[in-house]
């Protein structure tokens, strides 16, 4: 998951996953939602990765509100914005995707503008959450989880100190590495080791990272989207290049295992909520964003998918202790999120189908 966005000026720290005092919880969401839906079908349509959402949160929505949940997965974000666009922004209620094919949504009409009178725990999100380069008024979506992709390493493992990407490339890790299978990720973290944005455009510089990556493929024992965490653990690899919830899997197996932040600066990304324009069951839909923008639920959620909660009302006090979710806000200062690149995309895809065959 996947899973992209703007700088935040808003430390990532302990307060990010801890409850602003001031900040409302209100449960109206669980008994507000039954009549404020009173005139649509008691059914919801959420479309998003699978297991996502907890299903004890979904199953306890159905039980407060008596509005069933139909769960459709998909695979990847590219899948959701052509099924989206198919139906037109219909079929579905509730879409929990990636910042950066929001944006691409948002731009094609495809997104419903929130009733945030719907939604009184829309008050609950964090201010460093909102009005991102994919939502810049902060009208159509509701942040879900922030996610920040990371180096782990075994000590026992590799004989020198990983401090960057540029690491990767070192002739001591042959055959011991594991990365995302993720084009757009792993040539944005070779662009970044060349001193260029993880969003560049440009042919030549485009052309000139490829030469390098495709230099780093003696070091790759795995490409893995899904499960690269798993490699770590079970010492068939040394590092790796992965997504913050599985670098947080990997270091509750294994706590000797070391967190990197990159010398060369992060990528950071938010995955967030939106009601399409022609939802079946629009009403349904602010009822359950409300239900899920509680903080004592949105705490259970994180501590179930292991991301960064965007909820400033939400405390979890084993879940804040991860170094790899506590992210100060000197290291996140030269953050950078992926967006939308246009045409460009299929010059990304080419490169990384190559380096897959190499």
């Amino acid at each position: 998951m996947s899973l992209c966005k703007k700088l935040l000026s808003l430390a990532l720290t302990v307060a990010m996953v801890t409850a602003l005092a001031g900040c409302s919880t209100s449960n109206s969401s669980s008994s507000g939602s039954q009549s404020e839906t009173q005139g649509e079908e008691k059914v919801l349509n959420i479309f998003t990765w699978a297991g996502y959402f907890p299903d004890d949160i979904l199953a306890e929505f159905t039980e407060a509100t008596g509005i069933e949940v139909n769960f459709v997965p998909f695979e990847s974000n590219d899948e959701m914005l052509m099924k989206l666009q198919a139906a037109q922004g219909g079929d579905y209620d509730i879409v929990l995707a990636s910042d950066y094919i929001i944006d691409i949504a948002r731009n094609e009409g495809l997104l419903k503008e929130l009733d945030t009178s719907k939604i009184p725990n829309f008050v609950n999100i964090a201010s460093g959450f909102q009005n991102q380069y994919y939502d810049p008024e902060n009208k159509y979506t509701v942040p879900y989880a922030a996610g920040i992709p990371l180096i782990v390493y075994n000590p026992e493992m590799v004989d020198f100190e990983i401090t960057g990407y540029e690491d990767l490339w070192n002739p001591a890790l042959a055959d011991s590495v594991v990365v995302m299978d993720d084009a757009r990720n792993v040539i944005g973290l070779t662009l970044k080791t060349m001193g260029e944005s993880l969003n560049t455009t440009d042919p030549e510089i485009l052309e000139q990272a490829k030469e390098k990556l495709m230099t780093l493929k003696p070091n790759i024992r795995a490409l893995d989207y899904n499960t690269p965490h798993i490699l770590m653990i079970s010492g068939e690899t040394a590092v790796g290049y992965m997504f913050t919830s599985q670098v947080v899997t990997a270091l509750q197996a294994n706590p000797d295992l070391k967190v990197v932040y990159p010398k060369e600066g992060l990528g950071f990304g938010i995955d967030a909520c939106f009601v399409p324009v022609n939802a079946p069951h629009p009403d349904n839909a602010f009822a359950f964003l409300d239900f899920i923008l509680d903080g004592e639920r949105s705490a259970r959620i994180s501590e179930q998918t292991l991301y960064i909660n965007c909820n400033s009302a939400a405390a979890a006090e084993e879940y804040e202790l991860n170094p790899a979710l506590i992210i100060s806000n000197d290291i996140i200062e030269n953050a950078e999120m992926i967006k939308d690149v246009g045409e460009t995309a299929s010059l990304y895809n080419d490169i990384w189908t190559e380096f897959k065959l190499s």
